[in-house]
C-alpha cells in the first residue's frame, strides 16, 4: 500500500518523530482557512499524489498569505500533475497538504529500503537532501545494513550522522530520527520509508 505524504507523516508522528504541522484539504477556500489556522507567515501547499518530483512539476508552492494559499490550491487541485514517475498523462490531484513553513538550515536525505541482494533492510542517508536521490553522487550516499530483528543500533545511527558531517547536538538529533525511521520501517513492514528533505 502506498501512502500519501500526510498519511506517512501521521505514521512518523505516532512513532514519536517530529513532523511539521499540516492540514489536508480538497477545496481551494479551505486552503486559505488552513493557512490561517496554522498561524505562521509562511506555509507550503503540496499536491498529494503517489509520485516523486512534485516540486519540479509545480505541485509544491511556498505561500505567504491565506489568499496565496487559496490561489495555489486552485492552480493545483483537480488538474493532472506530470512528473517523471507519473508518465505523460500525469495524476489528477485530489487533495493538497497545507503545511507550516520551517526555518531550514540544512536539507538532508534519509530512507530505509529493502536490499534484495543483501536480503535485509538498508538505511541510506546523504547530506544532499531535497533533490532526487538518483542525482546524488555515490560517494555522498551513506549506507548501513540493518538487522531486521534488532533494528538500527545507536552506534550505527551516530556513524551515519557523523558521516554526513553533523556534530554535537545536530548529530544526536539526527541519530534519533534515523533510529525512529528504521523503527517505523520495521514496525509497519514497509518496502520503503523516506524523508526527503530531512531538515
Amino acid at each position: 500500500m502506498k501512502l500519501h505524504e500526510y498519511q506517512a507523516k501521521a505514521q512518523f508522528a505516532a512513532a514519536g518523530l517530529a513532523v511539521p504541522k499540516g492540514i489536508v484539504v480538497k477545496k481551494p477556500k479551505k486552503a486559505g482557512k488552513a493557512f490561517e489556522k496554522l498561524g505562521g507567515d509562511l506555509a507550503v501547499v503540496k499536491a498529494q499524489i503517489h509520485a516523486g518530483g512534485r516540486g519540479k512539476a509545480g505541485g509544491v508552492r511556498l505561500v505567504r498569505s491565506a489568499g496565496e494559499a487559496e490561489k495555489a490550491a486552485k492552480d493545483i487541485l483537480g488538474k493532472p500533475l506530470v512528473t517523471k514517475q507519473t508518465g505523460p498523462l500525469g495524476t489528477v490531484v485530489r487533495s493538497v497538504l497545507i503545511e507550516e513553513g520551517l526555518d531550514i538550515r540544512k536539507e538532508l536525505y534519509a530512507a530505509v529500503v529493502l536490499d534484495r541482494r543483501l536480503e535485509r533492510p538498508v538505511l541510506m542517508a546523504s547530506a544532499e537532501g531535497g533533490v532526487e536521490i538518483e542525482s546524488v553522487p555515490k560517494d555522498k550516499l551513506f549506507k548501513e545494513p540493518v538487522d531486521a530483528l534488532r533494528g538500527l543500533q545507536p552506534f550505527q545511527a551516530r556513524a551515519v550522522a557523523y558521516g554526513m558531517g553533523l556534530k554535537g547536538d545536530s548529530a544526536k538529533a539526527c541519530a534519533k530520527v534515523l533510529m525512529g525511521l528504521v523503527a517505523v520501517f520495521l514496525d509497519r513492514d514497509c518496502s520503503l520509508a523516506e524523508i526527503n528533505p530531512l531538515v
